[in-house]
């Protein structure tokens, strides 16, 4: 065997054996999901009306509260409302909107997003009578009924490394920085 050869075997050994003890740091963030009902909607359209200018504000208020947190996913379901209330934050981090099925079963959406994403923060717009479900299935926790007229509440459901879920809510503005 070439001497050559032989060092650049033993210099490949070291490398490897270098990386065998080597550990792996993980740097992602927990599991968050960020849980809100689509912002004030407009009298535009009775079957499917967009957002109002307080409802855009809203969102856009939504999207600057998430700046800084590292968000993976966003998830609205097939009405206008919803997916403009969640478009300004997954824009800003360069996220598609992803539709889910509002009469979906929440329980089967939630387990589906779980298998989904192991870290980072997932952002899902529903709708009064659909939030409290998604939460309820996401922490196996109770929740509280969410009112039609109820536009802030911000749930936020974080999964610890063994697994466990811990639930938060907040209220957040569209006219201050939450």
């Amino acid at each position: 065997m070439p001497r050559r050869f032989r060092v650049l075997l033993a210099l490949l050994l070291v490398h490897l054996l270098a990386a065998c003890g080597t550990t792996v740091r993980r740097d992602t963030a927990p599991l968050t999901f960020v849980v809100v009902r689509h912002a004030e909607k407009a009298t535009d359209d009775p079957e499917n009306p967009g957002l109002s200018a307080a409802g855009r504000a809203r969102a856009t208020a939504l999207a600057e509260r998430l700046r800084d947190t590292p968000l993976v996913a966003t998830y609205a379901t097939e009405f206008r409302r919803t997916q403009q209330t969640a478009q300004p934050a997954a824009a800003l981090h360069g996220v598609p909107v992803q539709a889910y099925f509002a009469r979906g079963p929440a329980a089967e959406v939630a387990a589906q997003w779980r298998q989904a994403h192991d870290a980072g923060t997932v952002l899902v717009v529903g709708h009064s009578n659909t939030v409290p479900d998604l939460v309820a299935a996401l922490c196996a926790c109770a929740t509280v009924p969410m009112d039609d007229t109820e536009y802030d509440r911000i749930s936020i459901v974080r999964f610890a490394a063994d697994g466990r879920a811990s639930l938060e809510v907040q209220r957040y503005g569209a006219s201050s920085r939450p």
